[in-house]
């Protein structure tokens, strides 16, 4: 049964996943006694469960096509077609919204963005706040399966970095030639990831409310972290719920798992690197969420340290951490702030620090994680390619040594990162334009922009001066915001590779 269900197309797989899911917020609603919101999405469940049934049935037993570039268009249907049935009960729930509204919303937490049109938490039932939470994190999941049972078999999705090529035949050693059924893959690897993707879920939901949260709020946040949404029921920072720095402590611990993939898997393309310490997505991370909060304490406690009130060591450190947490959560895309960050804003002297969270999130996490960006393992190798070109101006008759691994990064590593960085210049000037047609200023067009592909849609309420409200934005910038956040989460690359006619030709 499980190995027929696994042979249908893949959105009618996460619709039914879509449907059962919608069960969840229900019995919410239900036990809290909202019995409209519980109607809402009982009768939603029911409505697409049918629909999926007959859909499945229909689509039984065909033949489908394998070509790994149809799997592409297989994740952009996740992306755009499935939050239509998605803000179905969650336009009804609401109530008082547009479709449009609701659906810009679902994509905003599939593609776990977490940019919300809902400034005031309080407009929304926590049981919807549940579904929009719960929505991020199968978005999260879908991505952690999707990126090594799709991305990593065609080079995408950062993987391109480490992809060999034989330069002699122009043949790729990846894997895209071995892959026969992506069911299979697809069932392997949701088979090894959903435990491990729960277990974290649930262990940072019972050590949140270990550290005061309520049970709602703890398992709201606990599914935010895990799939970098930044998805929040609180009207403020993710400690004001009553867990505190205790509680923003322990989700920087599990924040670590979108840093690298090498802390929940295995690489998904042949490597040297097997140690956690010597991985270099997290040594860059550490670097960065070391030297950044450092900067900004240090650069006040140098200039202004003969002011008593200013020297207050505690008032100091409690800067700090509110500046690493911060920093930490910005770099893996997941937009939370801490409760210490207003006066870390103050006690750094800045005034708009919220740029340095902009280039934060434009380097983004780790290959194959939840989080967005440019990706740290594409940063690093243009980084390694820049120390050995500076090797070079002294020494120009050297040798790269290292290993073949390491002259592969500096290589054709540096160069297919190069080619990203590029394409997501191009697709940042591109989405400023059309925001900048619907009306909007440079400086809100810019933050919207680096918002919407980074997937950090927190961003827009710190990065700029004045917030950015997504709600004032007219129907058809939302509908540009949409674009652009599912064009983040798939990557350009991944729309150029769909755009190849050969993914069209039957």
């Amino acid at each position: 049964m499980w190995e027929r269900i696994g042979r249908l197309p893949l959105l009618v797989i996460l619709m039914g996943i879509g449907a059962l899911a919608m069960l969840i917020p229900a019995l919410h609603a239900r036990v809290t006694s909202d019995f409209h919101v519980a109607r809402v999405f009982f009768y939603g469940a029911l409505l697409f469960g049918f629909l999926t049934s007959f859909l499945a049935i229909a689509m039984a037993g065909r033949q489908r096509v394998n070509h790994p570039r149809r799997h592409l268009q297989a994740l952009l249907g996740l992306f755009v077609l499935l939050p239509i049935m998605l803000a179905a009960p969650f336009h009804q729930a609401v109530g008082n919204t547009t479709f449009l509204n609701a659906y810009v919303e679902m994509v905003s937490s599939l593609t776990t963005t977490g940019a919300t049109l809902f400034e005031d938490p309080g407009r929304l039932p926590d049981s919807v706040h549940l579904w929009r939470a719960l929505v991020g994190w199968m978005g999260g999941l879908f991505i952690w399966v999707g990126a090594v049972a799709i991305l990593a078999p065609m080079a995408l999705g950062g993987f391109e970095v480490r992809a060999r090529r034989n330069w002699a035949s122009g043949e790729s050693h990846s894997q895209i030639d071995q892959v026969a059924d992506l069911s299979q893959r697809i069932r392997t690897f949701g088979a090894q990831l959903f435990p491990i993707y729960t277990g974290l879920t649930l262990t940072l939901w019972i050590g949140l409310i270990l550290a005061g949260d309520s049970a709602f709020v703890a398992f709201c946040h606990a599914l935010s972290t895990l799939a970098t949404s930044g998805i929040t029921p609180l009207d403020g920072s993710v400690g004001s719920g009553g867990a505190g720095f205790l509680g923003e402590a322990l989700i920087a611990i599990f924040l670590i798992f979108a840093v690298s993939r090498l802390t929940f898997t295995s690489d998904g393309i042949n490597t040297d690197v097997a140690i956690l310490r010597r991985d270099p997505e997290i040594r860059l991370a550490a670097v960065l969420v070391t030297a950044v909060p450092l900067f900004l304490f240090l650069r006040h406690w140098l200039g202004a340290y003969e002011v008593e009130e200013e020297m207050n060591l505690l008032a100091g450190l409690g800067a700090l951490w509110g500046s690493a947490f911060t920093v930490m959560s910005f770099l893996t895309t997941a937009g939370f702030e801490s409760e210490a960050w207003a006066s870390s804003r103050n006690w750094s002297g800045l005034q708009t620090p919220g740029l340095i969270l902009m280039g934060l999130a434009l380097v983004g996490g780790g290959v194959a994680t939840t989080a967005g960006g440019a990706k740290l393992l594409r940063v690093y190798a243009l980084y390694k390619h820049g120390m050995r070109e500076m090797d070079k101006l002294v020494h120009p008759s050297s040798v790269g040594g290292a290993g073949g691994e390491a002259r592969h990064l500096r290589g054709r590593g540096a160069y297919m990162a190069w080619v990203f960085f590029m394409l997501m210049s191009m697709s940042v000037a591109l989405v400023m334009v059309l925001f900048a047609l619907t009306g909007e200023g440079f400086d809100d067009a810019m933050v919207l922009t680096v918002a919407a592909l980074t997937t950090t849609g927190p961003l827009a309420g710190v990065a700029a001066v004045e917030p950015v409200i997504y709600g004032n934005l007219s129907d058809f910038a939302k509908l540009v915001l949409a674009g652009a956040m599912v064009l983040g989460r798939l990557e350009t690359l991944a729309i150029i590779a769909l755009l190849n006619p050969d993914t069209w030709k039957r």
